[in-house]
């Protein structure tokens, strides 16, 4: 499908009478980690590295393309490549908008396609990539991994300046399909910290829970494939955002994918869940150097007939972020929380932990980036114990990067 998505657009690209403007990101990393073996290599350790991918490794690939169609109507893709848990180029946003130009005040767009719900404030940069550090917070490693809508988006915004007001307003209302096993890797997993990006149609691998063997989750495969359809339902978000003289910004959204947890797709073991969470971010900038950025989130997802797992999560986040000419330092502190609400004791998802970041960010020029950023992280996860390994885990991750962008 992936292929045919992008033949598609090249096929089309000659017959347009704008050019596409392509940018990229390529980041290497210099890596040293902690044991336990990440989820990656199915083990439970919550960091994409592990002891065994010491050295050098691809952190990031990507390619953005934006080609304009007529005036008020664009397409955007942004294409990815993963080096693990196998090396894979996928696309991981798709989508058409459609902005009309109106005489009113008030301004509305459409878009049509694959795309990230506007929830962040932590990765506006390119291809949905964080300016800060090179570790996203849980909150958005968890919405990069099993969160993309496959929809429709309608927005609707309130320029403060048409109103002689400094305050802005943007509503927006979403519909859409395709986002049914999200909720997997946290109940099974809990919150991770990561910039791993799913691709559309690519299989996430977590770890071989004997919880799965003989029991009522023998149909369930150890990985998820978080944009299937199973259940045909439509799920939905909406939001508000609301922005002060570009100073202080917030986003509150709802979510609700609407899954039915009964159904499952037994040729590739995924269940739907009915994931449902809202979402609280800020961002207060105190002058052209300092800012901060926050984020909450609170939820709860379910599979199985009668809800046989049933979770609730929370995780928050604060990032202050200095930037100093070409040098930026940031410091995030990371909290994040799974409880079990079900009654299978023998398949325990309680997990928690927190994390602390700290990144050194250095523009060489406007295509060379090099940086520095070390992460520690404690974890509880109760399902540790079903390997008899501890269910207490300290881990550490120090990496040096170079990045180029064009």
């Amino acid at each position: 499908m992936i292929k045919r998505v992008i033949l598609l657009f090249c096929c089309l690209m000659p017959a347009l009478s704008v050019a596409v403007e392509i940018k990229g990101v390529a980041q290497i990393h210099w890596v040293q980690a902690h044991q336990p073996d990440s989820w990656l290599n199915k083990g439970t350790g919550i960091y994409q590295y592990d002891s065994g991918n010491d050295g050098l490794n691809v952190a990031q690939g990507l390619l953005a393309m934006e080609q304009d169609l007529a005036d008020e109507l664009s397409f955007s893709a942004v294409i990815n490549y993963n080096q693990r848990p196998a090396q894979s180029i996928g696309l991981t946003q798709g989508y058409f908008k459609y902005k009309p130009i109106v005489p009113s005040a008030y301004k509305w767009q459409i878009q049509a396609g694959l795309f990230y719900p506007r929830m962040s404030l932590e990765n506006p940069d390119l291809g949905w990539t964080s300016p800060y550090t090179y570790t996203n917070s849980a909150i958005n490693s968890w919405l990069g991994e099993e969160i993309k809508t496959i929809g429709l988006e309608l927005s609707v915004n309130r320029p403060g300046r048409f109103f002689n007001s400094p305050h802005s307003f943007n509503a927006v209302a979403s519909v859409f399909k395709a986002n049914d096993p999200a909720g997997t890797l946290l109940a099974w997993r809990g919150f991770a910290l990561h910039d791993r990006q799913t691709s559309l149609n690519e299989l996430v691998p977590f770890a071989n829970l004997p919880s799965f063997t003989d029991t009522a989750l023998r149909f369930q495969a150890s990985n998820v494939r978080p944009f299937e359809e199973i259940d045909g339902r439509f799920g939905y978000y909406f939001g508000l955002h609301w922005d002060y003289y570009k100073q202080s910004q917030l986003r509150f959204y709802v979510y609700d994918n609407n899954g039915d947890p009964s159904v499952l797709n037994k040729s590739t073991g995924q269940y739907a869940w009915d994931t449902k969470f809202v979402s609280l971010a800020w961002q207060y900038k105190f002058d052209s150097q300092w800012r901060l950025i926050t984020q909450a989130m609170h939820g709860n997802t379910a599979m199985g007939k009668s809800r046989g797992v049933d979770v609730d999560f929370n995780a928050y986040f604060a990032l202050v972020s200095y930037q100093h000419f070409a040098h930026r330092w940031s410091l995030r502190y990371d909290h994040f929380n799974v409880i079990e609400r079900d009654n299978w004791l023998w398949d325990p998802n309680d997990s928690h932990g927190e994390g602390l970041t700290i990144a050194w960010r250095f523009d060489l020029t406007a295509q060379w980036q090099v940086g520095l950023e070390y992460s520690v992280a404690n974890s509880f996860a109760a399902n540790r114990d079903l390997w008899q390994w501890s269910q207490n885990e300290r881990q550490r991750q120090s990496l040096a990067n170079l990045q180029y962008r064009f």
